[in-house]
């Protein structure tokens, strides 16, 4: 086992939901430092620290407004080939992998496996689902991640069928939940509950259908459902660009965020995505960048059956496309990548998560000394 992965263990309570917001600050974990500072001066790793991973296209879901539309049902890995991708990561230096997707990674018929396999090697793991296959893989998922993040969007079964319709005609809200519950009951990593605001308007503009009145009633199913959080995020277009919120619609979110934090513990925490604290802080939708190149593109990347790409938010842009994950082993993909195929200050204007650690591994090689501090976080 890689003796940096061992080092990066998972902080509890209060100071770790505080900083695991603060993506800077992870950039000075000892552990990542010395490759972030790499890629400051411009050099290349070995691999990168984090993968997103998705397994499949695959989802059991129909959500009209989901943004990952245009890359759904293109395929899976194949169970042989995704097997040696996660020996090869394993003998990689990645330092954490996010079972993601287009689809729904738990689709995957291999996902238990391959959890086991980068649990095995030290690697920690995080996942973004949508909870329905969770009963399936609840032991991996208990005991060998370090975080599980569903996206429910709702706080009742009738608006949760609006929008996040199953294929089959039966809603699937109560299994989700009874999911989330047994996890709860089990975890040793966190559980989150991630709830995107969506509306839907008539050819004329008015407000139809929405689930931004939910938002209290979903927290308080949170909290008792066992969840560590509850998260926020704002509705992004299919460019990755937030979209126009009325003033009256924030501020009816910003009454029920302040009822939630009444519930706050040392158990239960209510977080903004970046993305909604930028529309509750009113920034404009398009977010400006001065550098040419994205050092994080060079510290994450995102493998997905159609290829593989500079990060999440060029998933299936051919632009952002730096290999093919059928062709070549990991490590050949990633000595061969471009990770530079995207230029931030004209494809990426949109508001971007970590424009800000950009923005600081930029000043690095003009200061002379930096301040560490001890691994608390691999998710940079």
């Amino acid at each position: 086992m890689d003796e940096s992965r061992t080092q990066l263990g998972d902080a509890v309570g209060t100071r770790f939901v505080e900083r695991n917001l603060d993506l800077v600050g992870k950039l000075y974990q000892r552990s990542v430092f010395p490759a972030v500072l790499d890629v400051a001066h411009g050099g290349r790793l070995p691999s990168p620290l984090v993968v997103d991973l998705d397994p499949t296209t695959v989802c059991d879901l129909a959500c009209p407004e989901c943004i990952s539309s245009q890359v759904l049902h293109h395929g899976q890995i194949g169970q042989d080939r995704i097997l040696r991708l996660a020996h090869e990561l394993a003998d990689s230096k990645v330092l954490a992998v996010i079972l993601i997707g287009g689809g729904e990674p738990l689709m995957h018929r291999s996902v238990g496996r391959i959890i086991e396999v980068l649990h095995d090697a030290g690697i920690k793991i995080g996942l973004v689902t949508n909870g329905t296959q969770i009963h399936r893989y609840v032991d991996q998922l208990a005991e060998m991640l370090s975080w599980v993040r569903v996206s429910i969007d709702a706080g009742t079964p009738e608006t949760y069928a609006a929008f996040r319709p199953a294929r089959g005609k039966r809603s699937v809200f109560p299994q989700v939940v009874e999911n989330m519950r047994l996890l709860a009951g089990r975890k040793r990593g966190r559980l989150g509950y991630s709830f995107l605001l969506m509306q839907r308007h008539d050819a004329d503009g008015r407000v139809v259908e929405s689930n931004y009145g939910e938002v209290y009633r979903a927290g308080v199913l949170a909290k008792e459902i066992g969840c560590d959080y509850f998260e926020v995020k704002a509705m992004l277009d299919e460019d990755h660009y937030t979209v126009n919120q009325r003033a009256e619609d924030v501020a009816a979110v910003e009454e029920q965020v302040a009822r939630l934090r009444a519930l706050e513990d040392e158990r239960f925490h209510v977080l903004h995505s970046s993305n909604w604290q930028a529309v509750r802080s009113h920034t404009d939708a398009v977010q400006p960048k001065d550098y040419h190149r994205c050092a994080i593109a060079e510290l994450r990347t995102t493998v997905t059956p159609t290829g593989v790409f500079v990060c999440p938010y060029h998933r299936g842009n051919p632009k952002g496309r730096i290999g093919d994950i059928q062709e070549s082993s990991f490590a050949e993909l990633w000595a061969a990548a471009d990770t530079s195929v995207i230029d931030p200050s004209t494809d990426c204007r949109f508001v971007c998560a970590r424009h800000p650690s950009n923005q600081e591994i930029a000043l690095l090689p003009t200061r002379l000394r930096a301040e560490l501090c001890d691994d608390f976080d691999p998710f940079i």
